[in-house]
């Protein structure tokens, strides 16, 4: 939902010897943007966020006992928009959500090593053009993105091409044609981290190849069983004629996924295990996906929330900010950016947490506004499938939330991050530890998560409100008591706010006068007190280590 603010206009970095001095403030009533590379993004399983339709919690007999917190549990794409409609999301500040695959999923269930498992997770995919029953239906999808867009809220999907769902008794291997069974990746070069499969049962998509292939022969029976096999095959037809790709694997793959643009208008994709695929294949993926999302808005211009792209984000499992535009496979650099994504996920930041909030916001910044000009990063602390979190036993949330949410960037809030939902169990396996049900009992009853859970919505909401915080230029104003600025321009619009760290709690007394002239009326977004710049300071008296100035 767009909405008119006001903004106050404060033009910064004027120098003259060496002092910098703010200019004269203007009253303009100006749209504040939504910038992707300021987002408040929300990552979360879509099995293990909220269960709103108890009736698909079993579907295709996938009633085998699993290994702990290996089977399906529930959550589904009602309980999210319920949550959207509580208002959980608005009061976080998050202005995007990102849902793990809801596609079809294997029906049987494997064990890789660390127990009985069924697909609750998303990534092992049986069929594109069906959305899992446990998931949900098209019409809970539907209402899922309209009901997020009138919330302001933007819906991003996972895209997965390398692979399809592992063997099993009731799932058997694609065509030869279409996937190779061996060898395991070993990741020692390039080609041994993209001709091959990432696990042993877990069939690779040839994306390499532009031979044509024929349909498998289990999905057609599929189709035909539910009376869609002519739609599926006249559509397929028409998206080769309008493309003139060759109908290899994975052209039918994009196909398939891009339609989820078509027919819903979701605004992104995450795409998984990038670094797997070739290179060639993103920019391919890019084009179709920016043209599908064209044609939505051209045809439902009423819905249309603005004139952003389609948000594209790769996961390049070890990717660090640092690395800049490239990611070296050892015998080889490949540039992600040019031509393929918006933003890659930053896996850097669960270390750089560990150093001084200067470190971190500085060296973001640096990179975002020079090297990655024009791109952006995804920044988390934890994650699903990311076994080293910063703060696993929960006992730094307060300053996970700090970190995470003020620092340059898009920032993912994993779910339960905010409420400590717990990151280790007894009796889980690898990844399971993490995926946890979301704790909503402790929400609801528990009044340590509450005061967790209200910092991440300060912070959060603050950075909703200013794309300057994750999009903008940072500034250290102070080592001591540690300030910063950050300012940002699009257009007419511009932001400007100043944050203060680790304070005194009680009085506190910040410079303010390169970012705000005399008499300039502010409010602290953390505690709510409002105060006036006289002779370049604003003096506050709050319980609180922060300050969150921004404009009143």
């Amino acid at each position: 939902m767009k909405r008119l603010i006001i903004i106050i206009i404060i033009l910064i970095t004027i120098w003259s010897c060496d002092k910098k001095e703010p200019v004269d403030i203007a009253k303009v009533e100006v749209e504040r943007p939504f910038v992707w590379e300021a987002a408040n993004l929300y990552f979360l399983l879509t099995d293990r966020f909220n269960n709103g339709d108890k009736s698909n919690d079993i579907n295709f007999e996938r009633t085998e006992e699993t290994a702990k917190l290996r089977g399906f549990k529930g959550g589904d794409i009602k309980g999210i928009t319920q949550k959207i409609n509580e208002g959980y999301f608005t009061e976080l500040g998050v202005n995007a959500i990102w849902l793990t695959p809801v596609v079809e999923q294997i029906h049987g269930g494997t064990d890789e090593g660390t127990g009985f498992t069924y697909g609750y997770h998303g990534y092992w995919t049986k069929d594109w053009t069906s959305l899992d029953p446990n998931f949900g239906t098209s019409e809970d999808l539907y209402q899922l993105v309209e009901t997020a867009h009138k919330n302001g809220i933007r819906i991003v999907l996972d895209a997965v091409i390398n692979h399809t769902g592992p063997v099993t008794g009731q799932d058997v291997v694609w065509p030869e044609d279409w996937v190779r069974t061996g060898p395991q990746c070993d990741y020692k070069s390039y080609e041994s981290t993209v001709s091959c499969t990432l696990v042993k049962n877990l069939p690779d998509i040839l994306t390499e190849g532009n031979e044509a292939v024929d349909l498998p022969p289990q999905l057609i029976e599929k189709w035909k069983s539910e009376g869609r096999l002519e739609k599926e095959l006249s559509e397929l037809d028409a998206f080769f004629e309008r493309t003139g790709y060759p109908r290899s694997p994975r052209f039918y793959i994009m196909k398939w996924l891009t339609d989820y643009i078509l027919e819903y208008g979701i605004d992104g994709y995450r795409a998984d295990t990038v670094k797997h695929t070739e290179e060639s294949v993103w920019e391919e993926f890019k084009k179709e996906c920016d043209y599908a999302f064209s044609q939505w808005k051209e045809k439902n211009s009423e819905k249309v929330l603005d004139d952003n792209s389609f948000y594209l984000v790769g996961e390049i499992y070890g990717y660090n900010v640092s690395s800049g535009k490239h990611f070296d496979f050892g015998d080889k650099k490949v540039n992600y950016f040019n031509n393929s994504f918006n933003s890659l996920i930053n896996f850097e930041l669960k270390y750089d947490a560990k150093k001084g909030y200067e470190t971190i916001f500085a060296k973001n910044s640096n990179i975002l506004n020079n090297e990655l000009k024009g791109y952006g990063t995804l920044n988390y602390l934890s994650s699903h499938d990311d076994g080293g979190p910063f703060d696993p036993e929960r006992t730094k949330s307060f300053e996970a939330a700090t970190k995470l949410l003020l620092a340059p960037g898009t920032s993912q809030i994993y779910y339960g991050d905010e409420s400590d939902r717990p990151l280790i169990i007894d009796g889980t396996n690898g990844d399971a530890t993490l995926r946890s049900f979301m704790n909503w009992d402790d929400i609801k009853n528990n009044d340590s998560t509450k005061k967790t859970l209200s910092h991440w919505q300060k912070l959060g909401n603050f950075r909703n409100d200013h794309p300057s915080i994750g999009a903008g230029v940072h500034e250290m104003l102070s080592e001591k008591p540690y300030t910063f600025q950050r300012t940002f321009s699009k257009g007419d619009y511009h932001d400007a706010v100043v944050v203060g760290l680790d304070l005194n709690k009680g009085y506190k007394e910040l410079n303010v006068s390169s970012v705000f002239k005399d008499e300039t009326a502010l409010l602290d977004a953390y505690s709510g007190v409002e105060v006036k710049v006289k002779s370049g300071k604003v003096k506050l008296d709050t319980p609180f280590e922060i300050v969150l100035l921004e404009v009143k």
